[in-house]
């Protein structure tokens, strides 16, 4: 029997179900952020949803829990890719350079538009500020399974779980802050430069962590990052 085809990065290439499974939850997230822009937050149901989607009610409970939970799946999927390119680093790279490496392999600027855009709303609706906190709380749970999983590599080698968890609560924190940073700076604004300004803080907040918090003089220069492409913007 044939073995499965890879992908790129070596693992089984997923199913043609799976794929579905990920369209569908991508066209359910869309319809979901569509109609925050067109109505705003709390001004349309989970059926609004599903209609947009061109899925049934009980379609969208196989995939969210809530309309909150959809819309906060652009955060959660921002952050996944963001996890993906830090898997892909060499295992032998300290873990925060590598950190700070997945977020400039984001090089498109307009990649944490639906991040810049859900934690802008989030700070005037409590329930949607709820389920973005909770996709942070899953990106904590995910960097301690890629930090450990990079540290059972290896061999014999004891992994200390205070130093995962610290660790973890420290990038997401620092994830956090760089946004807090840009909101106050940017006043939520979706512009090419705004969206700039928050990768860039988001890269340096990796780069403060990973320098221990040295004083801003002494802080390490930010890795240089390539230039938009001026046709895209």
């Amino acid at each position: 029997m044939p073995s499965p085809p890879l992908s790129e990065a070596g693992a089984a290439a997923p199913s043609r179900r799976e794929l579905n499974k990920a369209a569908t939850r991508q066209a359910i997230t869309e319809s979901a952020v569509g109609l925050l822009r067109a109505r705003g937050p709390g001004n349309f149901t989970v059926e609004d949803i599903a209609e947009a989607a061109g899925i049934s009610r009980r379609t969208f409970f196989n995939y969210f829990s809530s309309t909150e939970a959809a819309l906060a799946s652009a955060t959660h999927r921002f952050l996944d890719k963001a996890l993906q390119q830090f898997r892909l680093r060499p295992s032998d790279e300290p873990i925060l350079e590598s950190a700070r490496a997945a977020l400039v392999e984001l090089a498109d600027p307009m990649t944490v538009a639906p991040l810049a855009e859900l934690y802008s709303l989030g700070q005037s609706n409590p329930q949607l500020n709820r389920s973005e906190l909770e996709a942070w709380d899953h990106c904590t749970a995910e960097i301690i399974d890629a930090a450990r999983a990079r540290f059972g590599q290896d061999a014999g080698s004891a992994i200390d779980e205070l130093y995962l968890r610290a660790l973890a609560g420290s990038v997401i924190s620092c994830g956090k802050a760089a946004m807090d940073v840009w909101f106050a700076r940017c006043k939520g604004s979706l512009s090419p430069e705004s969206l700039s300004t928050l990768r860039q803080l988001l890269i340096d907040s990796m780069s403060l962590l990973g320098s221990g918090f040295a004083s801003p003089a002494a802080a390490p220069a930010a890795i240089p990052t390539a230039a938009p492409s001026p046709d895209r913007f």
